[in-house]
């Protein structure tokens, strides 16, 4: 039974967090200024409780090196 309520309480976790973040504010990346969308696929990451909208995946591994850096931009 335990098993059973692990199965359910994991998604239902996830999709609280995910629908708990707030949204990104900006129609540009963080890190590079570039609009969103520009250089494809948009990437969309939630960070503690802020969605991050990302211009490309170098631009996600930038700002996992320094989160705090691109997170005080929002302020």
């Amino acid at each position: 039974m335990k098993t059973i309520l692990s199965l359910i309480a994991i998604p239902a976790l996830f999709l609280t967090t995910a629908f708990a973040a707030k949204p990104y504010p900006l129609d540009y990346c963080l890190v590079t200024d570039n609009e969103l969308g520009s250089m494809g696929k948009v990437i969309t990451k939630v960070y503690g409780d802020q969605q991050i909208k990302f211009c490309c995946k170098p631009c996600v591994a930038k700002f996992e090196k320094n989160p705090a850096k691109y997170l005080a931009r929002l302020s």
